[in-house]
């Protein structure tokens, strides 16, 4: 039986892209590694069924993915895959490669709003 989360399979796959990341996924694992942003854990190269996601948060089951100009060509590819991973309970959000490298502050304000959760109105009577 093949393993949903991090299939034996795909190790090697997971360790080369590791090893042979780009500069938007390097600008990336600056903000988040090491629970640097809010705490939270995030992985790099995470597969869940046959997909290698860019970065995963298990804790939320939130998935990062990078896109270069490459993705404008697989949107049918993306488009099943994401449709996979939301069937699996994961949320995917995706960036430009160009957005995390010259708008860091824009990036982590989009991220925040995905960790953290929205107030709630207070009861009545609350907070007075």
């Amino acid at each position: 039986m093949r393993s949903l989360r991090n299939d034996p399979l795909l190790k090697q796959r997971r360790q080369e892209l590791r090893n042979n990341q780009t500069e938007a996924e390097r600008v990336f694992w600056s903000l988040v590694r090491n629970r640097q942003f809010k705490g939270k854990r995030f992985f790099r190269q995470y597969s869940i069924g046959p997909y290698v996601l860019d970065f995963y948060c298990p804790e939320i089951k939130l998935a990062i993915e990078l896109d270069g100009g490459q993705h404008s060509d697989n949107r049918e590819y993306d488009a099943l895959r994401t449709e996979f991973l939301n069937a699996h309970g994961v949320e995917v959000i995706r960036f430009w490669n160009n957005e995390v490298i010259h708008g860091k502050e824009g990036i982590l304000n989009r991220l925040l709003l995905k960790v953290t959760p929205p107030n709630l109105p207070l009861a009545q009577g609350e907070g007075q």
